[in-house]
C-alpha cells in the first residue's frame, strides 16, 4: 500500500449578519422593522479532477477558508449567499477527519463531490422577530460560524512511470535525487525488495509518480527472483524508463542488458512493449562511458530517445524529467485487462451520520468558576448580538429554556458566581 498523505485545515464560510433596520418613508406611518437576513457562508467542497495524479499541490496550500455570506441590508434586502469553494483532488483520495479518524469521503470518480466543511447559515434580521406583542423588535442575529476541521488526505499511488533495468544500474539513486523518496541504496544486488514510489515534480509544476521496480533478472516472468508481484506494478505504468549502466562497471555489455530486460517485459505479455520507452544512460561520470554510449547507439535498432545522465552528479536530470512529463501527457492510460486489484486488504466503509451533539456540559475551574460548553450553546452565543439589550434578554431566555440555569443550580451555583462561556465571563443571578 503506497500512500501519499497530507494534512490540511478547512473552514466553511461564516453566515452574514442580520441587521436591525426600520422602514422610514414619507407618508408611511408605522413603517415597521425592515432588517434583512444575512447570506449563507460557502461550503468547502472537494471535487475529483481526473488530470491530477498526486497531492503535490497541497504541499504548498494547506489552508482552505471559504468566504462568508454577505450581511443583510435595510429595506428587507437579504445578503448574498457565497458560492461553494471547490478544491480539486485526484481520483482515489480518501478524506479523514484528523480528530475522530472517521472517513468523511472516499472520492473515486471524475466529478464526484463531497462537502468537507459546511458554511454557516445567515443570521436573521429584525423583521423576522416582529410579533403582535413586539411589532418593532431590536433583535438581529449574527451569522452562524462555518464548520472548521483538520482533515488528512490520503491517496493510494499508482505509478505513471516505471524504472526498469538490471540490479545496481542506479534506479534507486535516480529516484532518490528526483523525488523525496528514500529508498535503501547499497553496493550489492537486489537492495530493492519492494517497489519504491516517489512523487516527482518538474520545474514547470507538473508532477507524476515514479516507481523504482525491483531489479528484473532473467526468468522474472516465470517467477524467479522478485517475480510477479512487482511485474504487476509495471502493468499500471504509462511510460517505461529503462535505466542502463553505460559505464559497464560490472563488466556486462549495456546493449545485452537492454535486450535481456526487454525480452522479460515481452515474455510477461501485458503488452508492456507497446508502452513508450525512454532509455537512460546512467553513470556518465565514469571513465569509458562516452565510448560505450556511442557503441550502444550504433547497435540500437528501435527509435527510443536516449538521455545520458549521472544520477550522482545530477547532470542531465532536468531534460530527462521534462521528457518524461511530456511523454506521460501524450500517452493514454492502458486498460488493466486481467489484473486483480492489489492492495485490497484495506476495506473502507463509509458511514454517514450526523452525530447527536450535546446541548451543553458544565464543569468547574480550579478558581471555583463554572464553565459552560457545548455545540448548541456556543453556536447560540456566537449568533447573539450583545450590543443590543433585547438580544441579550433573548439569549438569557434561550439558555433558561435549554436548562442551563437549573443545571448550574444543581452544581451549586450561587448569586454572584462567575460563569464562563468560551472566553467570556458572566455573573450568575439567581
Amino acid at each position: 500500500m503506497f500512500v501519499d498523505q497530507v494534512k490540511v485545515y478547512v473552514k466553511g464560510g461564516d453566515g452574514g449578519n442580520g441587521i436591525v433596520a426600520y422602514r422610514r418613508e414619507k407618508y408611511v406611518p408605522k413603517g415597521g422593522p425592515a432588517g434583512g437576513d444575512g447570506g449563507n457562508g460557502a461550503n468547502v467542497v472537494f471535487e475529483v479532477e481526473e488530470g491530477l495524479r498526486t497531492l503535490m499541490d497541497f504541499r504548498y496550500q494547506r489552508h482552505f477558508k471559504a468566504p462568508r455570506g454577505e450581511h443583510g441590508m435595510s429595506k428587507n434586502m437579504h445578503g448574498k449567499n457565497s458560492p461553494d469553494m471547490v478544491v480539486k483532488v485526484p481520483p482515489g483520495t480518501v478524506v479523514i477527519d484528523d480528530e475522530t479518524k472517521e472517513v468523511i469521503a472516499d472520492l473515486v470518480e471524475h466529478g464526484q463531490r463531497a462537502v468537507i466543511a459546511k458554511g454557516g447559515r445567515g443570521g436573521r434580521g429584525n423583521s423576522r422577530f416582529a410579533t403582535p406583542a413586539n411589532p418593532a423588535p431590536e433583535i438581529a442575529e449574527n451569522g452562524e460560524p462555518g464548520q472548521e476541521r483538520d482533515v488528512v488526505l490520503e491517496l493510494k499511488l499508482l505509478a505513471d512511470v516505471g524504472l526498469v533495468g538490471f540490479p545496481s544500474v542506479g534506479k534507486s539513486t535516480l529516484l532518490s535525487v528526483v523525488s523525496a523518496a528514500k529508498p535503501k541504496i547499497a553496493e550489492y544486488h537486489f537492495t530493492t525488495i519492494v517497489p519504491n514510489l516517489g512523487v516527482v515534480e518538474t520545474e514547470d509544476g507538473r508532477s507524476f509518480v515514479m516507481a523504482d521496480l525491483p531489479g528484473l533478472i532473467e526468468g522474472a516472468s516465470e517467477g524467479v527472483g522478485l517475480g510477479h508481484q512487482f511485474l504487476r506494478h509495471i502493468e499500471r505504468t504509462r511510460v517505461i524508463v529503462h535505466v542502463i549502466d553505460i559505464s559497464s562497471v560490472e563488466g556486462r555489455d549495456p546493449y545485452e542488458d537492454y535486450l535481456t530486460i526487454n525480452k522479460e517485459l515481452k515474455e510477461y505479455n501485458l503488452r508492456l512493449t507497446e508502452r513508450p520507452q525512454i532509455i537512460v544512460a546512467n553513470k556518465m561520470d565514469m571513465p569509458g562511458a562516452e565510448e560505450n554510449l556511442e557503441a550502444f547507439k550504433e547497435k540500437l535498432t528501435e527509435d527510443f530517445p536516449i538521455f545520458p545522465i549521472s544520477a550522482v552528479t545530477r547532470e542531465g536530470l532536468r531534460e530527462l524529467l521534462f521528457a518524461i512529463a511530456d511523454k506521460i501527457e501524450e500517452t493514454p492510460e492502458f486498460p488493466l485487462e486481467h489484473m486483480e486489484e492489489e492492495g485490497t486488504d484495506v476495506n473502507r466503509v463509509l458511514y454517514k451520520h450526523e452525530s447527536a451533539r450535546d446541548e451543553f456540559t458544565i464543569t468547574r475551574d480550579p478558581d471555583g468558576s463554572f464553565v459552560v460548553s457545548g455545540f448548541k450553546v456556543e453556536r447560540l452565543f456566537k449568533m447573539t448580538d450583545f450590543t443590543r439589550e433585547e438580544s441579550i434578554r433573548r439569549f438569557a431566555r434561550q439558555l433558561r429554556s435549554f436548562g442551563v440555569d437549573d443545571a448550574l443550580r444543581e452544581k451549586g451555583a450561587k448569586d454572584g458566581d462567575i460563569v464562563r462561556l468560551l472566553e467570556y465571563e458572566f455573573e450568575f443571578v439567581d
